[in-house]
């Protein structure tokens, strides 16, 4: 099976799954969060799903991954995912890449490459570096036309907003969710 806007043929089960993290990253897109979606499956079954939450939550460390790989190994009872595989719609960050080695999943499929950030290809090489005590099989660009298409028609939306708001037209989509400033006083307080 391929996606036809990819060079690499996928299983019909990492499509599956993909999907998956597809339906996540489409939460996030609804909170106004940059569409990224994961899911952690094991023995055919997933354990873990989780899709940024960077904004809402105001943590830095909100990714989709770190989500989904709490919630994984909260859902077997072990930090140990030594037999899990992960579905990211997005090329992991140097912070999740270190997380998915050090959680020892054995595989970690991704949908569309990060060429600002992604740690398993594109920049660096976590997950393959022999000087890691554990290294996991990377299987990239999975539906990765359809996983890239949904980042660039978000931050496509995000600028003509932005783009509207200087020329002063009320645009059809709804604006990013504002983000607090310092020396802003919280509201109700």
């Amino acid at each position: 099976m391929t996606d036809s806007g990819d060079a690499l043929p996928c299983s019909d089960v990492d499509a599956s799954f993909m999907r998956e993290a597809i339906a996540e990253a489409r939460l996030a897109e609804a909170k106004g969060e940059v569409p990224v979606g994961c899911v952690i499956v094991l023995e055919g079954a997933i354990v873990g799903r989780g899709h940024n939450l960077r904004e809402t939550m105001q943590d830095p460390t909100a990714h989709a991954e770190m989500i989904a790989l709490r919630q994984a190994a909260s859902t077997i009872g072990s930090w140990r995912l030594e037999h899990a595989i992960a579905y990211v719609t997005l090329e992991p960050c140097p912070m999740c890449a270190g997380a998915l080695v050090n959680a020892r999943v054995a595989r970690v499929v991704y949908g569309a490459d990060d060429p600002k950030a992604g740690a398993t290809t594109t920049l660096y090489t976590i997950g393959s570096d022999p000087r890691l005590n554990h290294r996991f099989v990377l299987v990239p660009q999975v539906l990765g036309g359809e996983c890239g298409a949904l980042l660039t028609d978000f931050f496509g939306r995000i600028r003509a907003a932005r783009r509207a708001a200087r020329a002063g037209i009320t645009p059809d989509v709804p604006p990013p969710p504002a983000k607090p400033r310092r020396d802003q006083e919280p509201e109700g307080g």
